[in-house]
């Protein structure tokens, strides 16, 4: 009977060594699964807010358009929204960089370089200008 009772209390202690690491084994497999399937759908999320932006943007310059009759110059860029009170910053992309901005011809184009902020690129490293996202020629 006192052999039984103590045989308990060991048992009441706690978990084993090898239980813990079969606990952390488990929950370490958990965590890189679910970092594999949501880390892409970051980048992914970044790419889809650099064209949410990029709208945001050409419809500043339809404003800025309606107040002077004219698109701001390439050498003033998206400063002159900023300069005309239509924007409070000049906008930066999901990756920190100040969009590019082009008047080509009478036409705006606003452009980011993507993740790897140059020129080209696949994937998330790739541009996106508002020539790609099917916007009306101005």
């Amino acid at each position: 009977m006192l052999r039984s009772a103590l045989t308990r209390r060991r048992r009441a202690r706690g978990m084993t060594l090898i239980e813990i690491i079969v606990v952390i084994t488990i929950l370490s497999l958990l965590m890189a699964a679910v970092g594999v399937a949501v880390i892409p759908q970051l980048e992914q999320a970044k790419v889809d807010r650099a064209k949410m932006d990029i709208g945001n943007i050409q419809n500043a310059l339809k404003t800025y358009y309606a107040k002077k009759g004219n698109y701001p110059d390439t050498g003033l860029g998206l400063k002159a929204l900023v300069d005309a009170q239509i924007l409070e910053r000049v906008p930066v992309d999901p990756w920190e960089t100040e969009y590019v901005y082009m008047k080509e011809g009478s036409t705006p184009v606003i452009i980011s370089y993507g993740k790897d902020k140059a020129p080209g690129g696949a994937e998330t490293d790739a541009d996106i200008s508002s020539k790609d996202l099917g916007g009306k020629k101005q």
